[in-house]
């Protein structure tokens, strides 16, 4: 009545999985009459050999089924690869189907995770840790510094002082090396007296006393 009327039945369409099951079906059944045919085939095949010169006309329409059943096995592999090319193309589409349906789903749960993160939040997260971290730091070094210590020095004062420390220790130090290397005292005792001798040898020994005596103090 409904197609009279130019009505539709909208009928459900198979999901992937049930057409690949059918196809499936179908592949097996298709196989096994294939399998059926070559059995078939062979046997009008011997049929024809042995009557080949005792019966000539059995041994022709041998050949005839043989022929017949070779169009069949024929058509059923193009319909076998037909069949498989389907198939694959199904489950193809089902794998398709499944990735796309978990891609979705990865999705909306990514969605649903920005939904609760604001960009504006987060670079002003960004800031807030960048400035507590930039005080933390000034709380190290300000914690680390001995109070009283916290004085700018002039460099170049405290190097001059430095140096003039320097020389007045160097001007110690010769004034000490000076003391302990002058000369020795000259002896209070006096000198033997010599024996005596003409009046000229007398000028003469006194002459190389003398001489002997500044050698001596020098």
């Amino acid at each position: 009545m409904w197609k009279i009327f130019g009505g539709k039945n909208k009928e459900q369409p198979p999901t992937t999985q049930e057409a690949i099951q059918k196809l499936r079906s179908t592949e097996e059944m298709l196989t096994k009459k294939s399998e059926f045919l070559e059995k078939k085939i062979d046997a009008e095949t011997d049929t024809a050999r042995k009557n080949a010169s005792k019966n000539k006309r059995a041994a022709l329409m041998a050949l005839k089924r043989k022929k017949r059943l070779g169009k069949q096995l024929q058509q059923i592999d193009g319909t076998l690869s037909t069949i498989e090319f389907q198939r694959e193309a199904l489950e193809n589409a089902n794998t398709n189907t499944e990735v796309l349906k978990n891609m979705s789903y990865a999705a909306k749960a990514l969605k649903s995770a920005h939904q609760q993160l604001d960009v504006e939040d987060v670079h002003e997260m960004m800031d807030d840790i960048q400035e507590q971290t930039e005080l933390a730091d000034e709380i190290s070094r300000a914690i680390s510094e001995p109070a009283g210590f916290a004085v700018d020095y002039d460099e170049d004062e405290l190097l001059n002082e430095l140096e003039e420390l320097e020389q007045e220790g160097l001007d110690e130090d010769l004034l000490q090396i000076v003391a302990t290397t002058s000369l020795p005292n000259i002896p209070a005792t006096e000198l033997p007296a010599a024996p005596a001798a003409p009046a000229q040898s007398k000028t003469k020994q006194e002459d190389d006393d003398l001489r002997e005596l500044q050698a001596w103090a020098n």
